[in-house]
């Protein structure tokens, strides 16, 4: 399988007075997964129907393999796409879908259906070929889908949510069927979805995209640690978003007052005397004791969801969410608890 880079250099994107897309300047590198990440309306779609031809950005320019193909035809771009609906042709056997691309390039018979057999074979589909789509599971219907792509041999594959019709359980199979075949193959693909547990599952890369241009990019443990703003520290898993008062600094050290504690944290941005912080609720210890430096609380609300407990606790700071792994001893609703932090665990962002 071809390996391509893909980059967008200033892309816009208008319909009408709408900007979808505003000057987005990106790349894909050759031979990943990366994850266009953000809620409906954030631009992301539209990306990957540029990049697939289907869309024509209004200014800007793209590359495949340092090819511009800015104005060319979705058919000349060596670019396959997996529809979020499948797209299967609904009187066509798995292996007539398969090799329809095929067929359609001119490809002799033998030789695609040869090729199908043996695309069908790496999505773990042997002897389906024969088979309807009607007589197929959600799952399987997805994977004939991605079948129909990779057998072109395609330099960049892209995905656009392939995951939203499935069930929960489903989804989690077929997303590592996904990211398998795509690091068997090492072909460069681009995956759209809203759902960050999904994208932090199975991308090397994510950008993600809000109000039609890119928050933060970055790898998934990277953009988890390392939120630079309320967007991305809330929609990448849950966040505490607190406020936090610069009481003092020497040279990129910053002393924080949060409402009881003070804490050092380092950074060589340059904050104002007041700044938000961002919290995860996993990395907030919940206690009985009162060691020094800790938050007092008080347990608003108790869920018991199996692995976990999850608070809610008022504090001087406001409504905090924490999660605690211990499930056996548990804290009771009225019940007045203890917080601490790991300085290395507060996030101080940039809006």
């Amino acid at each position: 399988m071809k390996k391509a880079e893909v980059k967008f250099e200033n892309i816009t994107k208008k319909f009408n007075e709408t900007v979808a897309v505003d000057n987005v300047s990106c790349s894909f590198e050759a031979g990943t997964l990366t994850t266009l990440l953000g809620p409906s309306g954030c631009g992301k779609t539209t990306s990957l129907r540029i990049i697939a031809g289907l869309e024509r950005a209004t200014e800007g320019k793209i590359l495949v393999d340092n090819e511009d193909v800015t104005l060319l035809p979705a058919t000349d771009r060596d670019v396959s796409m997996v529809f979020q609906s499948y797209a299967l042709f609904p009187h066509m056997s798995v292996i007539e879908n398969v090799s329809y691309g095929l067929k359609m390039i001119n490809v002799n018979k033998e030789e695609y259906i040869e090729k199908a057999l043996e695309t069908l074979k790496l999505v773990n589909l042997e002897g389906y070929e024969k088979r309807m789509p009607s007589e197929l599971s959600g799952g399987q219907q997805q994977r004939v889908a991605v079948a129909r792509a990779i057998v072109l041999k395609p330099k960049v594959l892209l995905f656009d949510e392939p995951l939203s019709n499935l069930d929960a359980k489903l989804r989690r199979q077929v997303r590592e069927d996904i990211r398998e075949i795509q690091q068997k193959l090492g072909v460069t693909t681009i995956y759209v979805t809203h759902d960050q547990e999904e994208a932090l599952a199975i991308s090397d890369k994510v950008i993600v995209m809000n109000k039609a241009v890119i928050a933060q990019e970055g790898s998934p443990k990277d953009l988890y640690n390392f939120p630079k703003n309320k967007f991305v520290a809330n929609f990448i898993g849950d966040a505490n978003v607190v406020k936090a008062e610069i009481i003092n600094k020497q040279s990129n050290i910053y002393e924080l007052k949060l409402a009881e504690i003070k804490v050092k944290i380092e950074s060589d941005n340059d904050f104002n005397k007041t700044v938000s912080v961002a919290l995860r609720p996993e990395k907030i210890k919940i206690d009985r004791v009162d060691n020094k430096n800790c938050i007092h609380a008080t347990v608003n609300n108790a869920s018991f969801v199996g692995s976990s407990y999850q608070y809610i606790l008022n504090s001087e700071m406001g409504k905090l969410y924490v999660i605690a792994n211990e499930t056996n001893d548990v804290f009771e609703v009225g019940e007045k608890v203890f917080l601490s932090l790991n300085e290395k665990d507060i996030r101080v962002l940039k809006d």
